[in-house]
This record gives structure tokens, sequence and C-alpha cells, in this order.
């Protein structure tokens, strides 16, 4: 009877110290319904983080235990970003023939592919075949990239409507922290998993299967918080979307935005040419298990757990364009350094600097995208902004896939070092540049 009451007592009390924990991050009173949606939002993203944590790192190498090549495992990633590059614009404008967004989040990123995940882990009983396996693994990822891009216009709109304006930094860096605590938890422990997994039965895909149900159940706790959200009244924006022409019209007056876009797209061309294949060289030349790898990929978000607040004081500082700038011109060398691995121990010197210059770089860049999308077309621009940089998800893994098996993965490296550079020097160019020109002008204008 007393564990009884425990067990009852115990989500309870946990529902009672996030709302005073939420309550905390602001001096302003929050009515009831506006705490019990950042209440279920918040849980959401946790259960959701945990789910990803589960399956997300562990998808590539799922497919190579079936015995995928380096081209696969960048069409993998490619089709995915393809797929998520499409859904975009039709997940914002079909959210009045689903009558709500709560509704298009719940369906797709809730429902289609929580489903995906358990296909992900029945598979090794219906595939016997492994190039039939690694086409099912490719496509059933590609449902799950497609299904929460699609909500994504959805997600979004509905986070503006869930957090006040006023405590929206505070509540999503207190998220944050503890997306990184989730992170650094179960990505190390599904490795763990996957690996105790495969070795206790003897098979090579048990573990898989393992991380994929509990990506699953946890998923599904994420849905059903998500349905607790009592979701507000969408403004009109929101349900009607721009046209096309409209949105042109607005970001031809909007160049600093649109030199944004395109240092961003060149960017993340030389990023994901190599992204996909870190996990890859790990397993593959240097020999480390699945456990190694959640331990190694947990290292960035540690560090990013500490130097979050600390990047956050230096942007109000020295400001976004001058932390992007810094971080950008410094994220290049770290593919570098991967060339002179010969230990999977050594990339924990380079996570750890890469995880702080990285979060100063994450966080500018969100700031940016929200200072210098053009007000009066936000929304749109933003899409337009994720759609673009969707567009270099599909090109990078495939290129560097292609020089993985060619010329091998230090050539995948070294292009992707070239690539952060260009991007790095264009957003100076661009950006950076015209900003440094209107500060000086308005100093001129308004020195005596």
């Amino acid at each position: 009877m007393m564990t009884h009451r425990f067990s009852a007592a115990s989500p309870r009390r946990i529902v009672q110290q996030l709302d005073r924990s939420l309550t905390r991050l602001t001096s302003a009173p929050l009515d009831p319904a506006t705490l019990g949606r950042m209440r279920w939002f918040w849980l959401d993203s946790l259960f959701a983080n945990i789910s990803v944590g589960f399956f997300a790192t562990y998808v590539p190498l799922f497919a190579l235990a079936y015995g995928a090549t380096n081209v696969q495992v960048g069409q993998l990633a490619a089709i995915a970003s393809l797929l998520a590059m499409v859904a975009l614009f039709p997940g914002a404008r079909t959210i009045p023939f689903f009558g709500g967004r709560k509704r298009v989040v719940l369906f797709f990123a809730g429902g289609l592919a929580r489903i995906a995940l358990i296909a992900l882990a029945c598979l090794p009983w219906l595939a016997h075949d492994p190039a039939r396996a690694i086409l099912a693994i490719i496509m059933l990822n590609g449902l799950i990239s497609f299904s929460n891009s699609f909500s994504g216009p959805a997600w979004t709109s509905l986070i503006a409507d869930i957090v006040p304006t006023h405590m929206r930094g505070r509540f999503f860096a207190h998220r944050g922290q503890a997306i990184n605590l989730v992170t650094l938890s179960v990505v190390p422990f599904a490795g763990w998993l996957i690996k105790a997994g495969n070795g206790v039965t003897g098979q090579p895909f048990a573990g898989y299967q393992l991380g994929f149900v509990l990506a699953f159940v946890t998923g599904a706790v994420a849905t059903w918080c998500y349905s607790r959200i009592d979701e507000p009244a969408a403004p009109a924006e929101t349900i009607h979307a721009r046209s096309l022409a409209e949105i042109a019209r607005v970001l031809r007056r909007s160049r600093l935005f649109l030199g944004f876009v395109a240092a961003t797209l060149i960017w993340n061309l030389g990023f994901q040419i190599s992204l996909p294949f870190f996990n890859v060289y790990l397993a593959g030349p240097l020999g480390a298990s699945t456990t190694t790898i959640g331990l190694l990929n947990a290292v960035m978000p540690l560090t990013a757990l500490f130097s979050q607040r600390w990047m956050g004081r230096l942007i109000d500082r020295r400001g976004n364009v001058w932390v992007q700038s810094a971080c950008a011109l410094a994220i290049p060398v770290f593919p570098l350094l991967w060339i002179f691995v010969t230990a999977p121990w050594q990339v924990i010197f380079i996570n750890i600097p890469a995880g702080i210059f990285w979060t100063g770089f994450n966080l500018a860049g969100f700031n940016l995208l929200l200072e210098l999308a053009p007000a009066e077309a936000r929304a749109d621009s933003t899409a337009l902004y994720q759609f673009m940089v969707a567009g270099a998800t599909v090109i990078g893994p495939l290129v560097g896939g292609y020089l993985a098996d060619t010329y091998g993965f230090n050539a995948t490296f070294g292009v992707s070092a070239i690539g952060r550079l260009l991007g790095a020097l264009a957003f100076i160019w661009w950006v950076a540049r015209p900003v440094a020109r209107q500060k000086l002008s308005q100093k001129s204008a308004a020195a005596p």
C-alpha cells in the first residue's frame, strides 16, 4: 500500500517541482493555463529527446551492421534531408486542413515517426536479405525525418503562443539544460545497451532492436505529453500562408538576411560532407564499440552544458555577429584534426573545444536568424532558411560518401574543413562586414 502511494505521488511531486521551477523563471505571474501549456511542452521536449537519444546516433551503425557501404550511409543521411526539405512548405500550408497545429504535430511527429521506430525494431524479423534491409532502413529513417520536418512549422508556431515573450530566453535555456543532461546520459547508455544486447543474445541486431523499442516507448510518452497541451487560438497569419510572390518581394528588400542564408548554405554544405562519417570512421578504421561511440558523442553536450551560460554572456557583451564570426573561423580546424586521430580516446580532445565553439555558433546563429529575418514575413523567411539548409544536407552526405569510398576518410574531413572555412568567410563578407559598416555610419551620424 505504501509502495502504491509512493508510485502515485512521485509523478505528481515531479510535476509540482517542475511547475515551481518554471514559475521562478519570471517575476511576472503566470496564469494556470499558460503554466500548464509550458509544463506539457517542456515534458514533451524531455521525453522526445530521450527517444532521439536511443536511436538517432545508431541508425547509421544499424545499417553498417547489415553491411552498408559508405555511399549507402551517405544516402541514408541525404534522403532523410531531402524528405525533410520537401516537407517544410506542405507542413506549413496544411495546418487549416488538420484543424489545428497540435493535430499536425501529433499525427506526423507524434504518430508516423513513432510507428517507424517499431518498424525498425521489427526489421530483423521481417527482412533477411541485407540489401533489402538496408533499403528499408533508409526508407524508415526518411519517414521519421519527413514526419518531424512536416510538423516543424506547426510546432514552431505553437511554441510562440505557448511561451510568453518576456521569458522565452530563460525558458529555452532551462529546457536546453535538461535536453543536454538527457543526451549526456541516454546516448552512452544506448550504446552500452546495444553492445550488451548483442553480446548476451549472440544476435547482431538484438541490441539495436531493444534501443528502437525504448525509443518508441519514450516517444509515446512524449506524444501523450504533447496531447495534453491546451492549444491556444492560432493567429490569422499562421493559418493563411503568404504567396511566394509576396515572400519574394519582402526578401528582395532584406539583403542582409539573404547574405546570411547564402553563407549558411555554403557552411552547411561543408559541414554535412563529414557529419555522417565521424561515427562510421570510429566504428570502422578505429574499431570503436557502440559504447565508446556513445560516450564520445556525449562529450560535446557535456561541454555545451557548462559553456552555454558563458557563451550567452559573451554574446550579450560582444554581439551575435562577433561570436558567430569567431566561432565559424575556429570550427574548420576540428575536421582537420580527425586526420591525425589514431585511437578513439583521442577524439575527446577534439570534442571538448568543438563543444565550446559549437555552443557559441549555434546560440549566435539562432539569435541572428530571429534578428535578420524580415519582421513582416518572419515565419515564411524562417521556412525558406530551413529549406535552403535542408538542401545542403541532401548534397553534402552524397559528396562525403563518394570521397570516403574513392579517396578515403581523410579526403572527406579535408574537403569538409575547406567548405566550412568558405562558409565562415562568406558570413564575414556578406553579414559581418555590412553590419560593421552600418555601426560605423551610425557612430558617424551620432558624432557632433
